[in-house]
């Protein structure tokens, strides 16, 4: 150890160096082999450096081939039509990949907006929560159906609007399971924190960034894992694209497995299913560990967890100079750009307005908006009544019971199933640890891949497609539970837990005491999501096909999937609305209450 400036020589950074100049200074004339050596050290490389630079260039080099394609002429895509064999796998899903994270980033930034003006505006939590329960209820064929059109007019002949309405269609079965997460969250942050940041006098802005976001980050970081998961099950929908008579098929794994679906290709199928598993397991290490390792930073929780979550992402993105220097780059620029700004003045608060005018305003807002309300619905019934008769809508309000039966009784079998997995799971760090990748993977699966099985089985024996086609309705959307249910048992304070451990609550008692109500919002969550995603999954779950051979059960959802099939746009109108009515429905009279029952168990009641 040098004795001049009480410092190592060798440990100065070239940070230091520009810091403090004067005693960096000093130690260069008494040692100087010494420092010029620690500066050349700390200049060099590590390790984390290269692994950085390896990812950065990686990724931009694959961003810049997938979208170099963007701009080539539609017909370039339909001469090459999908090769089924496995060495174009990494191409189709480095393009599926692609276009599941432009839509979660969409899916992101809508969810924090809309659920936070749904938490925080009364007049805008009773319009738009309703519109996103309808939005969920939408199928995907249902969006499609509407919206390719629009998409390709706006880059006519070229492969970028297939890739928009393929983009948008992924981000239709991402967003709304996340903004019910936050929503959920905004509305159940603990009101003496609450209480705290009122008291510091923070703005919006910084209660959202340092209090209500970190809040909801557990329950969003894993519906985002489960959109990302869920989304699989639609991309066969929307990487092959009808518009007319024309069907425009993207390359990707969904249409690589639509191909080898119509091919009845099971080698094909497996290849398919090996690729899905690499990519979950990727975007696995280099996305979602590193965002539950970071989102740990932010329990509202006094004690430390039992186990770190790890990630060696995270790990180099805090130790590489490399992103280190970018981030000071960036910061850097932001900061000089914020002082160049012209400075805001400050606003002075805005004068209240009486108190009778609350109710009048109220009065205006809610007759604009039964005004458009009625409206929609006249042109709804309209459309309908001019092409069918009161039979055909009585007949789909039969076939959407049917449906409505089989997602109560699937939806309640799902709970009993995995809201005890998903509790053990959250509780245990280590067991979350190995389990979350197979819940990916699992949560990823398309039903569509077990068409085979269930199609062979049915005909095989002998079964009846009412009752042996349903499960494949809650395949891909049982996840929804024991996903919200992992991130409930994760965040739940382990304080409470040694308090019912000491008291020696156990049992049925412990489950309807300590657990049950603390975890209770991120079942609703978890629960209502499913319900919605099983009536969308109803489109696929009642119709399949495999091959020449063709399987039909009876509700809502074949329904929708014959009258899409056979262009009967009266018909899609007439099942999309009955669905959105019943599902609206659903949740005004079972999933509303029991929100507002977690609230009161939380103690945040209004």
């Amino acid at each position: 150890m040098a004795e001049s400036g009480g410092r190592d020589p060798t440990q100065f950074t070239l940070r230091e160096l520009a810091q403090q100049p004067t005693e960096i200074a000093r130690t260069l004339v008494a040692h100087p082999y010494l420092a010029v050596r620690g500066l050349a050290r700390s200049a060099l490389p590590s390790h984390w450096d290269l692994a950085a630079f390896v990812l950065l260039f990686g990724a931009f080099t694959l961003i810049a081939l997938a979208f170099g394609q963007f701009n080539a002429p539609l017909a370039t895509i339909e001469r090459a039509g999908i090769d089924l064999h496995p060495s174009i796998l990494p191409w189709y899903a480095l393009r599926t990949t692609l276009r599941m994270m432009a839509a979660m980033a969409l899916s992101l930034v809508f969810s924090l907006g809309y659920a936070y003006v749904c938490a925080y505006s009364r007049r805008a939590e009773r319009v738009l929560i309703p519109v996103l329960d309808i939005l969920q209820s939408v199928p995907i064929l249902g969006f499609l159906s509407f919206t390719v059109t629009f998409f390709l007019g706006l880059f006519p002949g070229k492969v970028l609007g297939a890739e928009l309405a393929s983009i948008f269609a992924i981000f239709t079965s991402q967003a709304w399971n996340m903004t019910f997460s936050v929503y959920q969250s905004l509305r159940t942050v603990p009101e003496d924190l609450t209480e705290v940041s009122r008291s510091l006098r923070f703005t919006a802005w910084q209660r959202f960034r340092t209090l209500e976001l970190p809040y909801a980050m557990p329950g969003l970081i894993w519906n985002m894992m489960m959109s990302m998961s869920g989304g699989w099950f639609f991309v066969v929908a929307s990487e092959a694209i009808t518009v007319g008579n024309q069907t425009i098929t993207l390359p990707g794994i969904g249409s690589y497995v639509a191909t080898a679906i119509e091919h009845r290709d099971l080698g094909a199928i497996g290849w398919a299913i090996l690729a899905m598993l690499v990519v979950i397991l990727l975007y696995d290490q280099l996305l979602f560990r590193p965002l539950i390792a970071y989102g740990e930073r932010f329990r509202m929780d006094e004690l430390p967890p039992a186990v770190e979550p790890e990630s060696w992402v995270l790990r180099m993105l805090e130790r590489s100079r490399l992103i280190q220097w970018l981030q000071t780059l960036w910061l850097g620029g932001f900061s000089r750009l914020r002082r160049t700004a012209k400075p805001v003045r400050e606003k002075k608060p805005p004068r209240e307005l009486p108190a009778w005018t609350a109710p009048a305003l109220d009065l205006v807002w809610y007759s604009a908006v039964i005004a458009c309300a009625t409206y929609g619905s006249w042109l709804t019934v309209h459309y309908i009544s001019s092409t069918l008769d009161w039979s055909e809508v009585l007949r789909a309000v039969e076939l959407a019971c049917i449906t409505m039966l089989r997602v109560v009784v699937l939806v309640g079998l799902a709970s009993l199933i995995w809201v005890p997995i998903g509790v053990q799971i959250g509780l245990r760090p280590r067991l979350a640890a190995v389990a979350q990748p197979l819940a990916q993977f699992l949560a990823a699966f398309p039903a569509n891949l077990l068409f085979p099985v269930a199609v062979f089985l049915i005909v095989r024996f002998g079964l009846n497609e009412d009752v042996f086609l349903s499960p494949l309705m809650i395949l891909g959307t049982q996840w929804y539970i024991l996903f919200n249910v992992i991130a409930g048992a994760s965040v739940y304070p382990r304080d409470l837990l040694d308090a019912a451990r000491h008291l020696r609550i156990g049992g049925r008692l412990w489950w309807k005491r300590v657990l049950l109500p603390g975890i209770l919002p991120y079942y609703v969550t978890g629960a209502m999501t499913a319900a919605g995603g099983s009536w969308n999954a109803s489109i696929v779950a009642e119709f399949v096909d495999w091959g020449h051979t063709h399987l039909q059960a009876h509700g809502l959802g074949s329904y929708i999937a014959q009258a899409t099939a056979d262009g009967d746009y009266p018909r899609i109108v007439l099942g999309v609305a009955v669905m959105s009515l019943f599902v609206v429905a659903f949740n005004r009279l079972l999933w509303r209450p029991l929100y507002r029952r977690a609230e009161r168990l939380v103690g945040l009641e209004d």
